[in-house]
């Protein structure tokens, strides 16, 4: 893979993850657009050097699973999303940002390995749901709106 190759892949990353991140930017929440880009473009870049140095010693008899460090990308992720979870009277809150945090590291190590439909695919579908489900639900369940000091409730 050429240097223009993996910058390519590392620019649509932050696209991507920018436009999740914008939505939560947008909604006020904690974990926003630097947030959800730093997040995706660091599981990419992790995701291009696992490739790299499986393909400098896939000839060699060294067991080198590039799947182990992408494991642990998302393994890791799981304690920046539990610091967006808050616990508050009215209940549990930040689990969409958690959500969102998870699937933009996912979605890095996607298009970290080429998978560019995939994930231009599922952020379509991250930002569906993000964008219209709360006001589905809302409709569907006849949910109450919460609103805490100047930020909209997360619904989740």
């Amino acid at each position: 893979m050429t240097d223009t190759e993996m910058m390519i892949r590392i620019l649509v990353a932050f696209i991507l993850s920018g436009l999740i991140g914008l939505e939560r930017e947008i909604r006020r929440h904690e974990a926003g657009l630097r947030t959800h880009i730093l997040v995706c473009v660091g599981s990419t870049l992790i995701m291009l050097t696992s490739l790299h140095v499986f393909d400098i010693y896939k000839s060699q008899q060294v067991g080198i699973d590039p799947t182990r460090i992408a494991a642990g990308v998302i393994t890791g992720i799981g304690f920046l999303g539990a610091g967006a979870i808050i616990h508050s009277p009215r209940g549990v809150r930040g689990l969409t940002t958690a959500s969102s945090l998870w699937i933009v590291a996912a979605l890095g190590l996607s298009v970290g390995c080429g998978f560019f439909k995939t994930s231009v695919f599922v952020t379509f579908l991250v930002l569906t749901v993000l964008l219209f489900l709360r006001k589905f639900e809302r409709v569907l369940l006849k949910k109450e709106v919460h609103h805490g000091p100047e930020r909209e409730e997360e619904g989740d």
